[in-house]
């Protein structure tokens, strides 16, 4: 699902289900996610150690496949968001938004005027290097462009109303563990402040007609954010399916070994 697809999507209330990528910079990587049937991949910045030249190879390797590949920069600032777009994301997910003024600084990095202003460089990576009619490639690319805004702070929730209301941001993602940890109470999803901090942030987003997204540990998770109004969900990341699936397999072939042979796990 290319980015267009994706935000057609999404505006349809769909939902779309991907992952996150922190550590796997491989060359089939891409092929991989994709042969999954997930709709995007997020590739990180903020947190994996990714430089340019790793986003510009797995950029480059998700763009002649169907899944929409969007990037987190480090922060969102023009020269960090300008050159991931360059190289082909096909939108950003921008870390820590608390104001409508950083909203505004990150649509205009995002798109070409006079939706935004991003600088001109056609025939690059982001167009194929192909020729053509630069206003048609620029309103195309301003048509396509994902712009989503992390909020993950008690100051970002207090000004989502005033974010929301700067033309050209195009989705939510709640940065759950940041969030619980401005708000004084670290990883205690449960608590009754961090679920009314996400019913407040879902009631805001429906208000706007603004999709959200949200990462889920687990399917079971997973299907709880749906039914709550999430729309975009990344299944976990990189790391962490890993980590679970392989745990999983050595303690079952363990646990075989132990109970000894014929015997069941």
């Amino acid at each position: 699902m290319k980015a267009s697809a994706l935000k057609e999507s999404l505006l349809k209330k769909s939902v779309a289900i991907g992952t996150w990528v922190f550590e796997f910079n491989t060359p089939g990587i891409a092929r991989l996610l994709e042969s999954t049937g997930i709709d995007f991949a997020v590739y990180d910045m903020e947190h994996s150690g990714f430089g340019i030249d790793s986003i510009r190879s797995l950029l480059a390797q998700t763009r002649p496949l169907n899944l929409a590949a969007l990037v987190r920069p480090p922060a969102g600032e023009y020269h960090l968001i300008a050159p991931v777009l360059d190289a082909g994301a096909d939108g950003v997910v921008v870390p820590n938004v608390e104001t409508a003024e950083q909203a505004r600084r990150i649509v205009d990095a995002c798109r070409y005027a006079p939706q935004g202003r991003r600088g001109a460089a056609f025939s690059v990576a982001h167009d194929d290097f192909l020729s053509g009619n630069v206003a048609e490639k620029m309103k195309a690319a301003n048509d396509a462009m994902i712009c989503a805004l992390l909020i993950e702070s008690v100051r970002g929730l207090e000004n989502l109303g005033e974010i929301l209301s700067v033309p050209g941001v195009d989705m939510i993602w709640v940065g759950f563990l940041d969030l619980s940890i401005s708000m004084g109470i670290p990883g205690q999803f449960d608590d009754s402040r961090f679920q009314d901090a996400l019913t407040n942030v879902l009631k805001v987003c429906k208000n706007h007609g603004i999709p959200l997204g949200i990462m889920a540990q687990d399917a079971g998770q997973a299907l709880r954010y749906v039914s709550l109004g999430f729309r975009c969900i990344s299944y976990s990341g990189d790391i962490w399916l890993l980590q679970r699936a392989l745990t999983q397999g050595v303690n079952e072939i363990r646990r075989g070994m132990a109970a000894g042979p014929g015997k069941p796990v």
